[in-house]
């Protein structure tokens, strides 16, 4: 049996967007990409303030499926100008990711689904016997 999973603030999505922000298989739990994108569908100008927006959007996400961010064993990123904006991801991705880092691919790409977001980060976590 599959379950789905929302942020409270984001849980508008999942009938917008029609997607499961989280989807819990059993033993692993298929995050869809989520951006600096907030629930009104701003964004800010300020990609440091986007990318922690983006982690923050992630952390809800995780709490909501009962996770965190020491349960991520994949994540892939997606990048509007990688290069140039990639010192402050990394900032922002540091701050809540952890050694041990989970395995990570990060793409360029020319734009994303919401207008103005830098990237858009996509996860897969394991469930552990006591989450």
């Amino acid at each position: 049996m599959k379950t789905t999973y929302s942020a409270p603030g984001f849980a508008h999505f999942h009938d917008e967007w029609h997607l499961s922000p989280a989807l819990d298989t059993g033993e692993f739990v298929f995050f869809s990409g989520v951006t600096g994108c907030r629930p009104d569908y701003s964004v800010a100008d300020d990609p440091q303030t986007q990318f922690r927006e983006a982690f923050q959007f992630l952390s809800e996400t995780l709490t909501a499926a009962r996770l965190s961010f020491e349960d991520i064993v994949e994540m892939t990123t997606y990048h509007v100008d990688l290069r140039k904006h990639l010192g402050a991801f990394v900032k922002a991705k540091d701050e809540c990711i952890k050694p041990p880092y989970p395995a990570w691919s990060a793409i360029g790409t020319t734009e994303l689904i919401t207008e103005g977001t830098l990237a858009e980060i996509r996860v897969i976590c394991r469930r552990t016997q006591e989450t």
